[in-house]
């Protein structure tokens, strides 16, 4: 008898400890990590004794369309004292003629034109770095040409949670606009996983990232701290890097008031929407260790929770009610505790499609993780 067939007996048991152990992992990051955001209070921070001025900075590179039909809700915000900078960094289309012509409409909108230099093929943290160099106020928020406020006093809301004491940085949450077809579903269940997932982290007092379409900090930091100097080599990175670096457990603040949410347009193609997620990659493998630590445990754990209940239920199918079990206990977890998040969070309607997607999204980003971790991305955006 060989030594294989000799513990064959414990083999199932083997297994299903396994299926055991990760359950107690995914029940920790849900009820845990997550039942942070949906414990939390909602406060809307736009009652404020004093308002600051802030400038807005805006980098855009061919958004000649986007412009022409989101800048106008940035700048109409029902805010007392504010400058919109757009950069327009090197854009062949028609940019610099659309935003000449709201230029001409709204005088406190300012316009930085990059040339392109064929000796420096720049991205979009040089845009970034010239916004902030030429804003005129202490205050900086930062979105994207695609972007729509949910609200004309986000700026409001975004500053006046920037406003509180001791506070340096804002993470605002940006989904996407809800289109028909699966792939926008998929692109909106990832963004709220990753919001959930980060501003769950901020209120635990680890800040380690935000998105650049819904964000904001002070201008002494970003120079007090060199600015992206540290991490210029990286493509991306202009909005998580930069506050996985300067975040500490006092300087951060979250702001998902409705008035807060700033809509954003969605990739269409699944090939787009690849190429979006291997530079998101590239950005997370100069995360602090910590953080890498922390995210890689979530998602592996997943996914390998996910391999364990099928693998398990094929191999041992007298033991088939154990992986269904787990598997059931886990979506139980989810719903309670999702539910109130995906309300928060304006997603409601994706509850419903939760055990396919979540599936699909681990399966999706861990391959997509394992082909484009080491790539350097090449894309502006």
């Amino acid at each position: 008898m060989t030594i294989v067939q000799q513990y064959a007996l414990y083999y199932p048991y083997i297994a299903l400890g396994i299926i055991a152990l990760l359950l107690l992992f995914q029940l920790y990051y849900i009820i845990v990590v997550y039942g942070k955001l949906s414990r939390h209070q909602v406060q809307s921070y736009q009652q404020q004794e004093t308002v600051d001025p802030i400038s807005v900075i805006i980098c855009a590179h061919n958004e000649q369309e986007n412009l022409k039909q989101f800048l106008t809700s940035i700048l109409e915000q029902d805010y007392p004292d504010f400058e919109v900078i757009v950069v327009n960094d090197y854009s062949t289309d028609e940019t610099r003629w659309v935003l000449k012509d709201f230029e001409s409409k709204y005088n406190h909108l300012r316009v930085v034109d990059i040339k392109e230099h064929i000796r420096l093929k720049h991205g979009k943290k040089f845009a970034v770095s010239l916004g902030i160099k030429s804003a005129k106020h202490e205050k900086l928020v930062f979105t994207d040409a695609d972007c729509n406020p949910n609200s004309n006093n986000w700026l409001k809301e975004i500053v006046g949670a920037l406003s509180q004491p001791d506070k340096e940085i804002v993470i605002g949450y940006s989904p996407y606009f809800k289109y028909k077809g699966f792939l926008n579903k998929l692109i909106r269940f990832e963004t709220t996983h990753t919001a959930m997932s980060y501003l769950s982290y901020a209120l635990k007092k680890d800040a380690y990232m935000a998105v650049g379409r819904n964000m904001g900090y002070t201008k002494s930091l970003f120079f007090r701290n060199k600015g992206f100097a540290s991490h210029m080599h990286i493509k991306s990175g202009d909005d998580d890097l930069f506050v996985n670096q300067n975040a500490t457990k006092s300087n951060t603040i979250i702001s998902i008031h409705p008035d807060a949410i700033v809509y954003s347009e969605p990739k269409t193609t699944w090939k787009s929407y690849y190429k979006q997620k291997a530079r998101h990659s590239g950005a997370s493998v100069i995360y602090k260790k910590k953080h890498q630590r922390m995210l890689g445990i979530q998602l592996i754990t997943s996914f390998m929770f996910y391999c364990a209940i099928i693998i398990t239920a094929i191999l041992f199918p007298n033991y088939w009610y154990v992986p269904v079990a787990a598997y059931l206990i886990r979506l139980l977890a989810q719903l309670i505790t999702f539910s109130s998040i995906y309300k928060k969070l304006a997603v409601f309607d994706l509850i419903w499609w939760l055990p396919l997607l979540d599936i699909i999204y681990y399966f999706y980003i861990c391959t997509n993780g394992l082909f484009n971790r080491k790539k350097k991305s090449i894309s502006w955006k």
